[in-house]
């Protein structure tokens, strides 16, 4: 890049900051924005990274209230166009499907489960009942159709996945998963949702183009067509909280030195983002993907955590989160992993660079679906998220004090949270795909994905027990298809627990299990230091 080329981004940084971050409150770390938004406007960011869990709908009547409102807006659902970032997800280099595997207590009936799509709020979602089809310009749009076929979407696999004669579920399940990631995209010629039935597996696998929405929205519609395990009556809750605001103590100086801290770390994060969608990348390591690795045959493993553990581990540095930790895991467990498979000792403090997705809804965590359904709403439905170059750090395991993976992970992602960044990749995302076309926008997303290490993800699930169409839920487990990178992480938690879902490309990560193990092992090794520092 010429130098000219680098001071016209610095330049456009800087009138984007003036523009859409003109007036601003300071509350303990971050900088809340206050912009009036549209449908495809980002509302105020606020960062998954810490985000408080606001309860779902638990009165039988915000069931109607969301059909009512879905039915109302599917109304004038006919020949809509798809939003920049769900254009983004149908490019042949992004074309990316969301994999939630649901895992059941009592063998699947498959009239049951026909019978509760039937009726659920799934079909009466505008967009699951809606074909992708391209105007003349070559341009998206969905179009609704009078009815769904579920024998077309409903794929039955009524025999185990593998010949042995003993085997275990999990693996199974995984390995379906692995090859689903790498095969063909969900077909046009009808809605872009299908649910898999692995009959010998008690388990159902709903397979969601990206296009339909982003985690939180799916994630929101599921919960929303499921009821609590203890009272059926009853729609899942989330644990609630807040943040502790105090901004009535702020004077004007602490008011300045938070917005020159934004101004400063948005100013570094947003030129290395820039800089990564071009030509910087990581050092090759044992895990590094590249152009070309997203078409590689997958393997796919289990990393179990107790959320217990993680809520133990937090207390011990002050302030912490759980995501904190979970990225304090990743950064230990990866050290421990590359020490397992280097041959030549790599340099200590070596910079591995993640990919994290952040919720940019208005209001953090996952929605009320009757607000998802309202384009007015600061919560609208889609994919509303920005993106986050999330570094770690290779540290050889012996003499490191396990803790201090998540200190080193804490102070990071505080800075990020009081920058811009997640807020600017979305932004420049959409300016790029609106007026620079699909074809740049897609290009630039698959750069910087070439240039990083690996993928990560965190999703908050329902703290109880659930069930759907009358069959107790023993797990939830999300991946989504392949991409550049030969690792990729998805976690979601359920009922006390966190099960992450690591996708590698085999060819370069041979052993995902061991991997898994790596991780599971550098909780552990925190929760003992920490069970220490609470004894003394």
């Amino acid at each position: 890049m010429h130098r000219l080329d680098l001071f016209c981004w610095i330049v456009f940084f800087f009138w984007y900051l003036l523009r859409f971050r003109y007036g601003f409150s300071c509350t303990d770390s971050s900088i809340r924005s206050r912009l009036s938004s549209n449908d495809d406007d980002v509302p105020p960011v606020r960062c998954l990274l810490n985000q408080p869990r606001p309860s779902l709908p638990t009165r039988t009547n915000q069931a109607a209230l969301s059909l009512s409102v879905m039915a109302s807006a599917a109304a004038d659902y006919s020949d809509e166009p798809l939003t920049p970032a769900g254009r983004l997800f149908v490019q042949p280099q992004m074309n990316q499907i969301i994999h939630c595997a649901v895992g059941f207590k009592n063998p699947i009936n498959i009239d049951s489960i026909k019978s509760h799509l039937k009726t659920s709020l799934l079909l009466s979602h505008p967009r699951f009942s809606s074909l992708m089809v391209r105007d003349s310009q070559g341009l998206e749009h969905w179009r609704k159709i009078p009815h769904v076929d579920l024998d077309r979407h409903v794929i039955v696999v009524p025999n185990p996945i593998t010949t042995a004669s003993h085997f275990d579920h999990d693996t199974a399940v995984n390995d379906y998963l692995a090859d689903l990631s790498i095969s063909s995209g969900l077909s046009a010629e009808k809605p872009m949702w299908e649910v898999h039935l692995l009959m010998a597996h008690n388990c159902a696998i709903f397979r969601i183009h990206h296009a339909l929405g982003d985690g939180v929205s799916l994630m929101s519609l599921f919960l929303a067509s499921c009821r609590g395990a203890e009272d059926e009556e009853k729609m899942p809750t989330l644990a609630s909280g807040k943040r502790n605001r105090v901004n009535g103590e702020k004077g004007w100086w602490a008011l300045l030195i938070g917005f020159v801290g934004m101004l400063w770390f948005s100013l570094i994060f947003v030129v290395e983002f820039m800089l990564r969608c071009l030509w910087v990348r990581d050092r090759k390591t044992e895990i590094s993907g590249g152009d070309g690795v997203e078409l590689w045959p997958r393997k796919l493993a289990t990393a179990r955590f107790r959320l217990q553990d993680m809520k133990l581990v937090k207390k011990a540095v002050p302030n912490a989160t759980i995501n904190d930790v979970l990225f304090g895991v990743i950064s230990s467990g990866l050290s421990r992993y590359l020490d397992h498979r280097t041959t030549n000792a790599l340099p200590e403090g070596l910079q591995i660079t993640g990919l994290a997705m952040v919720n940019l809804r208005e209001q953090p965590g996952l929605q009320e679906l009757s607000d998802l359904m309202k384009s007015s709403s600061g919560s609208s439905w889609g994919n509303k998220f920005g993106m986050l170059l999330l570094p770690i750090y290779y540290h050889k395991r012996s003499g490191t004090d396990p803790l201090a993976y998540l200190k080193i992970a804490k102070v990071m992602i505080d800075r990020k949270k009081q920058s811009l960044e997640a807020y600017f990749s979305y932004k420049i995302g959409y300016f790029v795909m609106t007026y620079l076309g699909a074809k740049l926008a897609a290009w630039l997303n698959y750069r910087i994905v070439c240039n990083t290490s690996f993928t990560i993800s965190n999703i908050l699930g329902p703290q109880e027990e659930i069930i759907l169409g009358g069959n107790p839920i023993t797990y939830l487990r999300v991946n989504s298809s392949s991409l550049p990178h030969a690792l990729t992480m998805h976690m979601i938690s359920y009922a006390e627990r966190a099960d992450m879902q690591i996708l590698v490309a085999k060819d370069i990560i041979p052993d995902p299990a061991f991997l898994a193990k790596c991780f599971e092992e550098a909780l552990l090794d925190m929760k003992e230091a920490a069970a220490a520092i609470n004894r003394t």
